[in-house]
């Protein structure tokens, strides 16, 4: 018991980890907690901050091969992550991808403990995992990103997104990967749809034997350090041949074809069908379109009707919009997540982006890419309104967070193979939603408007997970405007490409759509002949004058110590 509990990797923290991969003679920590940068903004809250905020940066050789460690530290603040730990791991991801595009293969290795964004920094946590994700994306171009969930808490929030896309990822049995933990899901829906305090439940629904079975996990390895280290040799060993499953779109829509969400079902259920779909069993991909009365639009449904003039929708399911038409004789591809009365996933019924609508975006950006490849490159709008991520048991079973990491997976291609991405922000900006829909985009264009909200969650999950009153929560945001959910706060942290005052959201007029195109060809203009990343979002005005102070600190002084 004692040899076993010595070669544990579970049961290191996240130094340890690091260490534990790479050998003490080869481990070489960067920007370790004699470097002097913590978070700025948890002292303001009483909080008592950490010197690596919660994150290990580590090089080092395996077997020969040169890796990129990134550890995050569960003991605290549940792993969460703020802006320094957030720039941290996306710096030194940005850098190995400058090794890789030199021709010095850097390997990188993100082992998760993490409940997702640190709700004591929310938007700045959002802004973080938009960049962490747009770095894998780039980088598995050259090698692959391997993810590793070793348990304690596990991976959720918007990091199981960026789990999603990695190349490979490896489990415990133990480990747990999911978009939306338990307590907040029945915060959210009821404890009827589940129930936080039913381990057997949980462990059915989102852990690593049960992940690794549903096909959204690779490897399911016992806890030793060793059984660590050749699963990482074996999949470096494999290269970048394997589709991502996070492009994988057809596959995974003809799997979400195959369930019937209006029976109960369970993890054996799920297994069977995710089979017959590797194996090919199931009938070709048919999305029933189901009519009936809109009632009153969404904003995001009237933006759309209003920017794409009228075009034909050839959505394929009407919560996700989708048609052609034209910026300024730019040719251009809108997407809109609307509300569905009679989605077929009822948790995804009032403009959620739930497993088919985040499948269903890729497809249609990726339908897109391909066809514009030797041609040119259409834009690409993505119109925000969107209340949050779609929370329920089917869901988190089904690999909602896979979902996602699809939207944004294909977004970022988007982007990086030319297209211009912009997202045109009227109405709410929540969560993983936003991540998935519009937060990959090369410009942000907002509506100063009150019914323009951005934020992580709803108020009352928030102050569940943090242990505070709504109060205490909204007394916050005035020492720390990331924690704000209206448009005015987030303005401050940089990201926006504009904010347009005087326009009416709700019934807009012509003058106000004029304005509204005039921003988005101006958009389209300003992206040309810049990166294709998204570092224009440090380099602003807003970022400069101090709203992402600590994220360029972070990567200047990672960059020094490369």
């Amino acid at each position: 018991m004692q040899n076993k509990l010595k070669n544990s990797f579970v049961e290191c923290g996240g130094r340890e980890r690091a260490r534990a991969l790479l050998g003490e003679a080869s481990f070489r920590e960067l920007l370790d907690p004699f470097s002097g940068i913590e978070s700025p903004h948890l002292e303001l809250q009483g909080i008592v901050p950490q010197s690596d905020d919660g994150v290990v940066i580590a090089r080092g050789e395996l077997r020969g091969l040169s890796l990129l460690i990134i550890s995050i530290e569960g003991n605290f603040q549940g792993g969460g992550i703020g802006e320094v730990s957030g720039a941290k791991i996306a710096g030194a991801l940005e850098l190995a991808l400058e090794d890789n595009k030199a021709g010095k293969a850097v390997y990188p290795v993100m082992v998760f403990d993490t409940g997702g964004v640190r709700l004591q920094e929310a938007n700045y946590g959002l802004l973080s995992i938009a960049e962490i994700g747009a770095a894998i994306v780039a980088l598995r171009e050259y090698v692959p990103v391997i993810g590793i969930i070793p348990g304690k808490i596990g991976a959720f929030g918007g990091m199981s997104i960026t789990a999603g896309l990695c190349s490979t990822i490896i489990m415990t049995r133990e480990g747990r990967l999911g978009l939306n933990g338990p307590e907040v899901i029945e915060q959210e829906a009821g404890v009827e749809e589940f129930d936080s305090m039913d381990r057997q439940l949980i462990w059915s629904t989102i852990g690593g034997n049960q992940r690794e079975a549903s096909g959204f996990a690779d490897l399911v390895v016992d806890d030793d350090i060793e059984a660590f280290q050749q699963a990482l040799l074996s999949t470096i060993a494999k290269g970048t041949e394997m589709m991502p499953r996070s492009a994988q779109v057809k596959r995974y829509l003809s799997f979400l074809q195959s369930v019937d969400p209006a029976n109960p079902i369970n993890q054996e259920e799920a297994r069977s069908l995710w089979k017959q779909t590797v194996q090919g069993k199931t009938s070709e991909i048919s999305y029933g379109k189901t009519i009936h009365e809109n009632g009153s639009l969404s904003r995001g449904h009237k933006w759309f009707n209003l920017l794409t003039k009228g075009s034909s929708n050839i959505g394929k399911i009407d919560s996700v919009l989708c048609a052609d038409s034209y910026i300024g004789g730019v040719p251009a591809r809108f997407l809109a997540v609307v509300p569905d009365p009679f989605s077929r996933f009822p948790r995804a019924r009032e403009g959620e982006v739930g497993l088919e609508q985040g499948w269903m975006i890729a497809k249609h950006i990726r339908d897109a890419i391909e066809e514009d490849h030797d041609q040119e490159k259409r834009a690409i709008v993505a119109i925000v309104d969107v209340p949050s991520q779609a929370y329920g048991y089917r869901e988190e079973l089904l690999g909602i967070h896979q979902a996602c990491a699809a939207a944004v997976d294909a977004y970022a291609t988007a982007r990086l193979a030319g297209h211009p991405v912009i997202a045109f922000i009227p109405g709410k900006a929540i969560s993983g939603a936003f991540l998935s829909h519009g937060m990959q985009a090369n410009r942000l264009i907002a509506l100063n408007d009150e019914g323009v909200n951005v934020h992580v969650m709803s108020k009352q999950s928030a102050a569940r997970i943090t242990q505070r009153t709504i109060e205490e929560l909204e007394d916050a945001t005035k020492k720390v405007p990331a924690m704000a959910y209206d448009i005015c706060s987030f303005e401050k942290l940089g990201a926006l490409f504009a904010l347009l005052d005087g326009i009416n959201g709700d019934t807009p007029t012509d003058s106000d759509l004029s304005s509204v195109n005039e921003k988005l060809v101006e958009a389209i203009e300003d992206i040309k002949n810049t990166p294709r990343n998204l570092s224009n979002r440090l380099t602003s005005s807003f970022a400069l004058q101090g709203g992402r102070s600590a994220s360029i600190l972070v990567r200047k002084k990672l960059a020094d110590q490369w």
